[in-house]
């Protein structure tokens, strides 16, 4: 019982959404699914955007892997570490040797062979392509979840997959039966 009532409070294989005013724009409107989320800390992917004019073709070709059947779809803001490296979050039906699953709802890897699978045609049948990710040190996503900066909902797959970017955050609080418009910032009310 100790085991399950302490592995309750982690986030992984949860979406975070940022609550209005979070107070960091880099956040604003964030949805990030959580791969991993522990003692030591938690890692995020973020979904709620994608990076202007920039497509998965264009990633490929970085690699110089013919993009084959892959489609040009849009790459995310995975957050503002290590901006540069890519991350796909995808379904448990492919695994590479770094692939993570998440809470048995998606997968999670960072290196190119997910990339050469995707453009080969043999890759996951569902996925998302991001670029950086969010990070929390040990406890801090902890203390910032009782600071009602973010809004974790389930992990749901329509949410990932089936949603596009944009309009995964209000998508996110209407699964929660919120309606985001009615959401508002803390800052500049008396």
């Amino acid at each position: 019982m100790g085991e399950a009532m302490e592995s309750a409070a982690y986030l992984t294989g949860q979406f975070l959404l940022a609550m209005p005013g979070i107070g960091d724009p880099r956040f604003d409107h964030a949805v990030i699914a959580i791969c991993a989320h522990d003692g030591e800390g938690a890692i995020g992917i973020g979904l709620g955007a994608t990076i202007e004019g920039l497509g998965l073709h264009t990633v490929l070709d970085q690699f110089k892997i013919d993009p084959g059947e892959a489609p040009d779809a849009p790459v995310h803001f995975g957050g503002p570490v290590e901006p540069r490296r890519g991350f796909v979050i995808h379904s448990n039906d492919w695994g590479g040797q770094d692939t993570i699953h998440v809470a048995g709802r998606w997968a999670l890897s960072g290196t190119i062979d997910v990339l050469r699978a995707i453009a080969a045609g043999t890759g996951p049948s569902h996925w998302v392509v991001a670029l950086g990710y969010a990070g929390w040190s040990e406890g801090q996503l902890d203390e910032e979840m009782t600071r009602h900066g973010w809004f974790s909902v389930p992990g749901d797959l329509a949410l990932l997959y089936d949603t596009p970017a944009e309009a995964r955050w209000a998508r996110g609080f209407a699964m929660a039966g919120i309606d985001a418009r009615l959401l508002v910032s803390e800052a500049g009310t008396a």
